[in-house]
């Protein structure tokens, strides 16, 4: 049985980048990943949501991995684990640990959403398929599945490589409640960008960050004081970053993250259908968002 991985600090969720044909561009992605671990970040996530994993074939993901293991170097790499059947995702699995990932982030089943026996006997299907660290990933406003505290203990009393919880159902309440009912069984995790600050505070100890694409030094500054408890100065930079964080939590956060990557030219907006890229409006707005963001941007202090 592998070791339970170090899921704290900032770990990129990382957006899978496209070229003109739509092919990933894999050079693009070691550079992108080197980039954000040059800037503090801990570890990357790939194949989840913002990676737009839907969108690619099993091939293609295995491929995303093996450039996501070669890229990182020592830091981990997680790869997130979501399928139509439970099959695949046990594939998915087992190819991410031959490859040479560090973790699994597991999901439900893309499109079937049912009752408990069934949600959890998909989980640990995915668990028991390899000896990775595991994390649980909890994001019912996206897949309509909400595993509670009381489900997420059953699943860690079940798995000893069960290690962690992506925490993303918006509720700050919820990671209390995670905290009080598993102690520290389990390492908590922010999964939405604009609830960093309240989820430390309540007890997070890592972030699976979004606009860190854009952003690293930023997210990893934001992430520090607020694991430090210098709570006035995270606040400061908290509302700055705000503005752009909430991109994070609406219906085209792939499209507009990638949009925010691309004006700062750390990236490209190309996103793979059904996707479009944004409209005027939207990219309008973004780009607004973003004007004064940089033209406001905070002069980052060295820590000691």
């Amino acid at each position: 049985m592998n070791q339970p991985m170090n899921y704290k600090g900032v770990i990129p969720a990382i957006t899978t980048p496209f070229h003109e044909d739509l092919s990933v561009d894999f050079d693009f992605l070691k550079n992108h990943i080197r980039w954000m671990l040059g800037h503090g970040c801990t570890g990357i996530t790939a194949l989840g949501s913002l990676g737009e994993s839907a969108t690619l074939s099993f091939q293609e993901k295995v491929e995303i991995l093996k450039a996501c293991v070669e890229a990182a170097g020592d830091a981990p790499v997680v790869a997130g684990i979501a399928a139509l059947s439970t099959r695949e995702a046990v594939q998915l699995a087992q190819a991410a640990e031959e490859v040479g990932c560090r973790g699994l982030m597991v999901l439900p089943p893309y499109v079937y959403s049912s009752d408990w026996a069934e949600m959890k006997h998909h989980m640990s299907s995915v668990i028991e398929a390899t000896s990775l660290s595991c994390m649980l990933y909890n994001n019912p406003i996206a897949y309509r599945t909400d595993f509670l505290p009381e489900q997420m203990l059953e699943l860690a009393e079940k798995h000893e490589n069960l290690h962690a919880v992506k925490e993303s159902s918006a509720d700050v309440r919820r990671v209390s409640s995670i905290r009080a009912l598993l102690k520290d069984r389990l390492t908590l995790l922010v999964g939405v960008d604009d609830l960093l600050v309240e989820g430390v505070s309540a007890g997070a100890t890592g972030w699976i960050a979004g606009l860190v694409n854009a952003f690293p030094e930023e997210s990893v500054r934001l992430y520090n004081l607020s694991m430090a408890g210098k709570w006035d100065e995270a606040r400061a930079l908290y509302e700055w970053f705000l503005p752009l964080l909430r991109l994070d939590t609406v219906v085209k956060f792939v499209q507009y993250i990638k949009f925010v990557q691309e004006e700062v030219g750390m990236g490209s907006a190309r996103v793979r259908p059904p996707r479009l890229e944004l409209n005027p409006e939207e990219a309008a707005y973004a780009r607004g968002l973003l004007k004064t963001a940089l033209e406001n941007r905070p002069s980052l202090l060295v820590e000691s």
